[in-house]
């Protein structure tokens, strides 16, 4: 009954954390492929097959439902799966759409047609990648009106933080926040769009200021996934065990690990 949790280095343990905590009793099997990080300028074909060989892996472990706790793979490779490569009786699932729906105050599964929200102005904090897929727009499209969208590339960010060097990424949490002021000076919300910007989150809300409301991903998909569950029991799949899975070098993908969560977490070669 396990279920599988991907990401291209430690963001997506911001996610895994929250789901954990909220299905104690599911044993999530974490995949980051640290080989290969980051991924947010790799161009969309890489992310592509990057992400379908890791969804693989994950499916060897009994994990016949994926969640990517990525949004460069969730903006760049999820549509392409799910459309063109994704086996009946398998799921893979992103992290755009738990925070689309909180943002539009819409429920799983209303498909009524786009309609005006409260929210009139957004900043989108992501990585190149996931700001050039356009895909956080796109999917706003499908349930919203009237919502200007302006998107800031965070170059950097995803690095500095993988490092552990948080005077680096409060900086260019600055940098990247004055930059899209300039172009949207009053945004009424804003998107942390990249499972590595909830450990700065209060950093972007110091930068943005207390006006400004700040939507952080792993909350809302564990509330997503723990309704998807209930409905869809049949891709619990055969695992029984939880575990840390690196393309990368155990002992020092383990060691970041541990600095990022602050608990120790030891992770094993993919």
């Amino acid at each position: 009954m396990a279920v599988g949790v991907f990401d291209s280095g430690l963001g997506g343990l911001t996610v895994f954390d929250a789901v954990a905590r909220r299905l104690p009793q599911v044993p999530f099997v974490y995949l980051g492929d640290n080989a290969n990080a980051p991924y947010g300028v790799r161009d969309a074909d890489d992310i592509y097959q990057l992400t379908t060989r890791a969804v693989e892996r994950l499916w060897d472990e009994g994990c016949d439902l994926v969640i990517l706790a990525c949004n460069t793979a969730s903006a760049a490779a999820l549509r392409r799966m799910q459309e063109r490569w994704l086996p009946k009786d398998k799921r893979v699932l992103g992290v755009f759409v738990p925070l689309i729906e909180s943002l539009t105050e819409r429920h799983w599964g209303d498909n009524t047609p786009p309609r005006e929200v409260s929210v009139k102005h957004v900043a989108l904090f992501a990585t190149p990648a996931t700001v050039a897929s356009r895909a956080f727009q796109r999917e706003l499209a499908f349930r919203a009106i009237g919502v200007d969208v302006e998107a800031q590339p965070c170059g950097g960010l995803v690095d500095a933080i993988e490092d552990g060097d948080e005077i680096l990424a409060e900086a260019l949490t600055r940098s990247h926040v004055e930059a899209l002021l300039r172009r949207m000076p009053r945004p009424d919300a804003a998107i942390l769009g990249c499972t590595h910007y909830p450990l700065m989150e209060k950093a972007f809300r110091a930068a943005l200021g207390p006006e400004v409301k700040v939507y952080s991903q792993p909350d809302l998909v564990a509330a997503a996934l723990e309704d998807y569950l209930k409905r869809h029991p049949e891709f619990m799949g055969s695992g029984t065990e939880g575990r840390f899975l690196t393309t990368g070098e155990p002992k020092n993908v383990s060691a970041h690990a541990t600095q990022f969560l602050r608990r120790g977490i030891t992770f094993e070669a993919a």
